[in-house]
């Protein structure tokens, strides 16, 4: 069996009733938002093709995304090390199919907290010139969120503890503060930026509204972004596969 619908309505709705997960997956990327874009002064200046509060909450949902994907995709990775995977042996739940219901119940909270970002957005004045730009950036946050599922699988495995989720969470959000995420950065602090795991892909996620234009001056080329983006997608899928091998030793 690869996929168990049964099996994904229960862990929705035990994600649900985990306290964690909802502060930082859902509650902590509306409230900064709220701190960054909302309660700014500025948040009704042009930004591109939408103003300030758009662009904070893009960056925001990018940041919600990212923390959903690592952690819930590192407690899977986690459950599977412990033991978990003999008894999904005995259902007739393939891994496969285990992976892809973990992988579906964190593109639900990514969805989740895009969503109740964006609905926080409308309400507290986050415009852009056309309604496309909404569709456009929600596809770019959650596309490009899968990324961050393959850093929670590598953090999982390689730790194999429920710490794993709370270590992985942990580094998301330093990336975003490193990552041109939560402020805009200028001079040697944007130059180390452009190296980050974030950098990448909150620049792609805020490309619609921006086109590569950086709020402390300048621009980013399409391709230096795209490359920071596959570079860490294939560094992230190298830490699975040194997280899977180092599971087969332990066991």
């Amino acid at each position: 069996m690869l996929f168990s619908t049964t099996f994904f309505r229960v862990e929705v709705r035990r994600q649900f009733r985990n306290p964690y997960t909802l502060v930082f997956t859902l509650g902590m990327p509306i409230a900064m938002y709220l701190l960054f874009g909302a309660g700014a002064e500025y948040k009704d200046a042009s930004a591109g093709n939408g103003n300030v509060a758009f662009y904070v909450m893009a960056s925001m949902a990018a940041f919600g995304t990212a923390t959903a994907m690592t952690s819930l995709c590192s407690l899977a990775a986690s459950e599977v090390g412990q033991g978990w995977g003999r008894q999904i042996a005995l259902t007739p739940l393939s891994i496969p199919g285990y992976a892809a219901v973990k992988l579906a119940v964190a593109l639900t909270f990514s969805a989740v907290s895009t969503t109740g970002v964006f609905v926080v957005g409308v309400f507290t004045g986050a415009h852009a010139d056309s309604p496309w730009l909404w569709a456009a950036v929600a596809a770019l946050v959650l596309a490009g969120g899968l990324m961050f599922g393959l850093f929670g699988l590598g953090t999982g495995l390689a730790f194999n503890s429920d710490t794993a989720a709370s270590l992985a969470s942990i580094a998301i959000t330093l990336f975003g503060f490193v990552g041109n995420v939560f402020m805009p950065l200028s001079g040697a602090m944007l130059a180390v930026a452009h190296f980050t795991p974030m950098y990448g892909y909150a620049a792609l996620v805020r490309w619609p509204i921006t086109e590569g234009a950086l709020i402390s001056g300048g621009s980013d080329s399409i391709w230096l972004v795209l490359a920071n983006f596959a570079v860490w997608a294939l560094l992230f899928a190298g830490l699975v596969r040194l997280g899977v091998l180092r599971s087969r030793r332990r066991r």
